[in-house]
């Protein structure tokens, strides 16, 4: 089996894995980051044509490289921001091996870690999985197999664009912000329902002087209040990554506006091939979008880390009882903020200096042994 060393392995080359990478770079610490796809930004690419950020450019930036928009008011797209990742890496000349999947992680026995890939293997001393805020793995319940299969079923994560569906009606599954997003586009094409809890919505609306007044604010609180240290933090925390955000973008009146209708029960299982939903009803529709987001799937991982919750048992990305193993990029690693642009260079800036700490901790004891 061919096998390297390096100090620290990177696993995902997305924004959080980047800016770790930026971060230990500053730092004079050798690393590699590791990546599946073909391309960098290609987890940006592979959602749906229309998504744009819920952050301006002016909150879009990473460590080091202003996103390059001198409308700063601008909302980035998925393809702007995957091209935004890829010149970030090219800019500070950022180690990245692509097409490269980790089928195991193991501790080894002298310390640090083995990353098994087919017939090659790196060790290293340290390894950063920043690998998804919720994980790729779609979450669609069991009994949807169970649906006629004359039915086209679409997760958000295949969804891209209405042509994909068939003529006729559609359910959407799910009311967090991407339902209600792909619900209000399909609703031009599509008779749309829309079912599931309402997860709230925040009030001030993305176009509007009062919303450039505000955000700041709700930035601020996204980063220093709503974070693991606090009782409402920690309350949010349990509840974003159980059950999504509230409606962003869109709001209660633009999907009225636009016909869709609106269903808040759950949908708990088939009836004659058909979608039941908890309060009775029967959706007689041809399409179904489950907007029913994602699970973490950290299989591949050979260490007793995960909780039984089926997330990391960290804090600020470091897992105390793995000495060199951290996490980037989670849902709530530390704040709300966490999730997204404006939280990045926080939560990644904090990860490389634990890691820099153990290599100069490290070293005096090399030197008195």
């Amino acid at each position: 089996m061919n096998t390297q060393h390096i100090e620290t392995l990177i696993i995902g080359a997305g924004q959080c894995g980047l800016s770790t990478g930026y971060h230990l770079q500053r730092r004079n610490r050798p690393f590699l980051i590791v990546d599946s796809n073909e391309r960098i930004g290609d987890n940006w690419r592979k959602h749906y044509d229309s998504l744009r950020l819920y952050t301006p450019a002016k909150y879009t930036d990473l460590p080091g490289m202003l996103y390059p928009d001198p409308e700063r008011w601008n909302y980035p797209s998925r393809d702007e921001v995957a091209e935004y990742l890829e010149s970030y890496a090219v800019r500070f000349d950022l180690p990245v091996r692509l097409n490269t999947s980790i089928d195991k992680l193991t501790a080894r026995p002298e310390g640090g870690y083995s990353a098994i890939m087919g017939g090659e293997m790196i060790t290293c001393d340290n390894v950063v999985i920043a690998t998804g805020t919720f994980g790729r793995t779609p979450m669609i319940p069991e009994f949807a197999r169970e649906l006629d299969p004359s039915i086209r079923q679409l997760h958000s994560s295949e969804y891209k664009r209405p042509s994909q569906l068939l003529p006729g009606s559609v359910l959407v599954v799910g009311a967090s912000h991407s339902g209600t997003d792909i619900a209000y586009e399909l609703a031009d094409t599509h008779e749309t329902t829309l079912a599931g809890r309402d997860c709230g919505q925040l009030p001030m609306r993305w176009d509007t002087p009062l919303f450039r007044l505000g955000l700041p604010v709700l930035v601020f609180i996204a980063r220093h209040v709503m974070t693991r240290r606090t009782p409402v933090g920690r309350k949010l925390m349990g509840e974003i990554r159980t059950h999504g955000g509230p409606m962003l973008r869109i709001k209660r009146e633009d999907l009225a506006a636009r016909g869709v209708i609106r269903n808040t029960s759950r949908v708990t299982g088939v009836r004659n091939g058909r979608p039941l939903l908890d309060d009775g009803t029967v959706a007689d529709v041809q399409n179904v979008v489950w907007c029913t987001g994602f699970r973490q799937v950290f299989d591949w991982i050979d260490l007793p880390v995960i909780g039984d919750d089926g997330w990391p048992t960290e804090y600020r990305g470091v897992v105390r009882d793995a000495p060199g193993l951290f996490f980037c990029g989670l849902s709530f690693q530390f704040a709300f903020s966490s999730m997204v642009f404006p939280g990045v260079g926080r939560d990644t800036a904090y990860v490389a200096r634990r890691i820099a700490a153990r290599k100069a901790s490290s070293a005096p004891a090399r030197q008195a042994a």
